[in-house]
């Protein structure tokens, strides 16, 4: 497949809208890719209802971008974002040409993000650059300038869509080629892990899977832009 063959829909994790791609979508358009970024419900601004929203409200704003499209589809799944899509592949395999998780994965079937969310939780503001700190995640390669356009632009996520369970029914999803994006977990860590059969990669146990080794913080989009348009460039070009 050529980069003009394909559409690549690219679907950004927890608090982030289409803009998230700003600074990665005009590399993919040089080559020729038709690219689709996507702002999912309840995260266009901050003034949205959320109430009510769950994972099943997400994947059908996907899938209805998909299903306006004429040809190969390559789907992109930034962090939380990976539930999101690989619903999409499980409700339509032979629709999705390759799928590309970056610094995330898919879920077992019946796992949540966040199943321990209270209920009466309505959304999940942005944590603290000190909280991430704390529980681990990176923003490494982020200037001052781009973390505080983050903040700005950042929208509190649905709690509804983290407390959705993620349900698998078609085996043929495991058909379709995967691309994993690597940033805080080292290809090599990853490897392993879907050899031994981990159960927070076990989904990806039996599938075609390419790993592309980028170290950086957990939002590459904005840490490295460029590198992360190659390695979409290069998915869409895998056979």
């Amino acid at each position: 497949m050529t980069a003009t063959e394909a559409h690549v829909v690219l679907v950004p994790g927890f608090w982030l809208g289409a803009w998230a791609w700003d600074d990665v979508v005009p590399h993919l358009q040089e080559k020729g890719v038709r690219t689709h970024p996507v702002t999912l419900p309840g995260l266009e601004s901050a003034g949205d209802d959320r109430v009510g929203l769950t994972l099943d409200d997400h994947v059908a704003a996907v899938r209805e971008v998909v299903a306006g499209l004429d040809g190969a589809v390559v789907l992109v799944g930034h962090s939380g974002a990976a539930a999101v899509v690989q619903s999409v592949v499980d409700a339509d395999p032979t629709r999705i040409r390759r799928v590309v998780y970056v610094d995330s994965g898919p879920l077992a079937d019946g796992a949540a993000i966040m199943p321990e969310l209270p209920a009466d939780v309505a959304d999940l503001p942005l944590p603290t650059w000190a909280e991430f700190t704390e529980r681990g995640e990176s923003y490494e390669g982020i200037d001052e300038t781009g973390l505080a356009l983050f903040r700005e632009r950042a929208v509190a996520h649905p709690a509804g869509v983290a407390r959705s369970a993620v349900r698998l029914r078609d085996e043929r999803r495991k058909d379709v080629p995967v691309t994993v994006v690597c940033c805080t977990i080292p290809a090599g860590v990853l490897r392993d892990a879907i050899d031994a059969g981990e159960p927070w990669a076990a989904e990806l146990l039996g599938a075609d899977v390419e790993l592309v080794d980028m170290p950086t913080g957990h939002w590459p989009m904005f840490s490295r832009p460029f590198d992360l348009a190659e390695a979409i460039l290069g998915a869409v070009r895998a056979r």
